[in-house]
């Protein structure tokens, strides 16, 4: 079962990060947010039990980056700008 939840996880990250780059889903986007935060999530809870800290840390704070998304969205915030280009 385990095997599973972590094959999903890792497909909806996967699926969220390539429909960004092939630019079908915009990064700010509930289906881009949602994908990530579910599949991080998945993988972070998989991975503790397996005691894998370092992808612990990274599932964690990819799922926690996603939520963050989630609740600018849900409040409304207008997507920070960047210079970056």
């Amino acid at each position: 079962m385990l095997y599973w939840i972590q094959i999903g996880g890792a497909l909806l990250v996967l699926a969220g990060f390539v429909l960004g780059q092939l630019e079908l889903l915009a990064a700010d986007g509930w289906a881009y947010l949602l994908a990530n935060a579910l599949g991080s999530g998945l993988l972070a809870t998989s991975a503790i039990g397996g005691a894998q800290w370092g992808f612990v840390l990274l599932e964690a704070c990819w799922a926690l980056a996603s939520l963050y998304g989630i609740s600018r969205k849900l409040r409304g915030s207008p997507r920070p700008s960047s210079d970056v280009g």
